[in-house]
């Protein structure tokens, strides 16, 4: 009887060997659903919802997020490789390849007897050499703009068709550029990710400017306005709700119409404070002035407003109230009192779009683009999702370029010099951790040999010729997806994030080493982190 039985008769017990074959085989079965995902060639899967939802992708942490994984050790790798793409934004699916590849390999020593910790060991001595390997892979380079559309190239080529990939490769290139302030680090929440169920995805675009997905409220505002002040405020213009729980009492109609005016005097005065200053800038010339409030606005003072040619947006949502500062200048102001010509923000164009029920107002020819909107548009809600899950990768990979400073041959380039760089080193180490690194070095040629296996190619034959090419020259050669040649990444612009590449091989072959440590698993009935079931 297990000792975990003696405390609790009912625990549910896998030991030693039986422990290890359910790690394998779950580090396995999820690789072979990701393998085919890899790559500018690779498949699409298709999820299902409950309610009969269907989602296209071949993002390997969307799937991972949407799929419903039962296997603990599956969900375990799962959220180890989903972890990677909230620090970095990429290299999901070629986590899980990797760990699924690292067990697979270590199967065929463990069937020879060797004992998991000897492979645990050189495990760890590889992974210092493949450090040390990627320090002098990285290419460090000047961040210019067309060092940036190589990366955004290489990231979105492998989420969509090739003609939206080089369309959307501009956008975020473009978008982050013009978010990014010298000497601040960049903030992606400045750039705004709406959608619009209109037209065609090929007319998606970088709005340099904002875009609110809600419009005026009045029916005598007018949907185009040029030269337009902004003024971006959190000022309540309807009737208050007390911040206390009070009542009031009155013993006629007088005294309650008395109350009611009272009220409305207030919010009439603050709406005649607004009136004011529009009247200070705008009488005589031909500019208008947009009120976005993120708080209410009643009927009547939308009335007020209107008759006197301002437009007026109520219940903005806070984030814009960061933006549109960013955006059109000018101050956020939480009061009517002392308002000033410089509180005002400034937008050379204003346009108000209505589709169905919904309302999108444009703002833009901004002086200043520090806040901006990817615009994303779609005939259908797959579309969409799947543009704006390529955006946010696409966005983290030229954020990561800025950040780094540098960047890693891509293509498979990388992966091939660690192996070949590993092998040269093997002889230098001592003993069974030996077989560890062996395994290691044959692992990490899973990436480019599943990259030729997605695009119809000879796997084995790819993988010599890139080996051979490499010791023969010392330069980095990834694999051409088109016709399974040799090619130089850097030279096609083939690029990837070096942050990419160091979290994939600080992540990667540490879960891999518990999975392999594991030689027990138990359900013994108790709640993890909460109480007793």
């Amino acid at each position: 009887m297990a000792a975990i039985q003696y405390v609790n008769s009912k625990a549910e017990l896998v030991r030693k060997t039986q422990a290890l074959t359910l790690n394998l085989t779950a580090a396995k079965g999820l690789q072979d659903v990701l393998r085919t995902n890899l790559g500018p060639r690779g498949t699409l899967k298709m999820l299902v919802g409950g309610a009969g939802q269907i989602k296209l992708t071949k993002d390997g942490n969307i799937l991972l997020k949407e799929m419903q994984i039962q296997h603990p050790t599956a969900a375990m790798i799962a959220r180890a490789a989903t972890a990677q793409d909230e620090i970095v934004g990429d290299g999901t699916t070629s986590n899980v390849l990797f760990i699924g590849e690292l067990m697979r390999q270590a199967e065929r020593f463990l069937g020879e007897g060797v004992h998991p910790r000897v492979l645990v060991d050189g495990f760890d001595k590889a992974r210092a050499i493949a450090l040390k390997v990627l320090e002098t892979l990285k290419v460090e380079k000047e961040v210019d703009r067309e060092l940036l559309l190589n990366v955004a190239k290489s990231s979105l080529g492998t989420k969509l068709i090739p003609e939206m990939a080089k369309k959307l490769t501009e956008i975020v290139t473009d978008a982050v550029l013009a978010i990014s302030q010298t000497g601040k680090s960049i903030d992606l929440h400045m750039i705004e990710i709406m959608h619009m169920p209109h037209k065609m995805d090929t007319d998606t675009r970088l709005v340099k400017g904002l875009v609110l997905d809600h419009g005026s409220r009045h029916p005598e505002t007018p949907t185009k306005l040029k030269n337009c002040y902004v003024l971006c405020c959190n000022i309540n213009l309807e009737y208050e709700k007390t911040e206390v729980n009070s009542q009031f009492f009155y013993s006629n109609a007088e005294q309650r119409e008395k109350l009611q005016a009272s009220e409305r005097k207030m919010i009439d005065e603050r709406v005649e404070k607004i009136i004011a200053l529009k009247k200070k800038v705008c009488d005589g010339t031909d500019k208008s002035l947009i009120v976005i409030n993120q708080k209410g606005v009643d009927p009547v003072s939308l009335d007020m407003l209107a008759k006197e040619g301002i437009v007026a947006l109520r219940r903005a949502k806070r984030r814009n109230m960061e933006r549109i500062p960013l955006a059109c200048g000018g101050n956020a102001v939480n009061s009517a009192d002392d308002l000033t010509v410089e509180d005002l923000g400034w937008a050379g164009s204003y346009q108000e779009i209505t589709l169905g029920d919904d309302k999108f107002t444009f703002l833009e020819d901004v002086p200043n683009t520090f806040s901006c909107t990817i615009l994303i548009k779609g005939q259908n809600e797959h579309t969409i999702n799947q543009l704006k899950d390529a955006v946010r990768d696409g966005l983290r990979a030229v954020t990561n370029t800025i950040h780094d400073k540098a960047v890693v041959p891509g293509a498979g380039a990388f992966e091939v010099a660690v192996s070949v760089e590993l092998k040269k080193e093997v002889k230098n180490i001592k003993g069974k951790a030996r077989l560890g690194a062996e395994a290691f070095a044959d692992a990490i040629l899973i990436i480019p040999r599943t990259l030729a296996e997605n695009s119809g190619l000879d796997s084995q034959e790819v993988l010599l010729d890139l080996i051979s090419q490499y010791e023969q020259h010392g330069v980095p050669v990834g694999v051409n997806v088109n016709d399974g040649a040799a090619i130089s990444p850097i030279a096609e612009g083939i690029l990837d994030n070096y942050c990419v590449k160091q979290q994939f091989l600080q992540l990667s072959p540490v879960l891999a080493q518990q999975l392999l440590l594991v030689d027990e698993v138990m359900r013994a009935g108790k709640q993890m982190g909460g109480g007793n079931q």
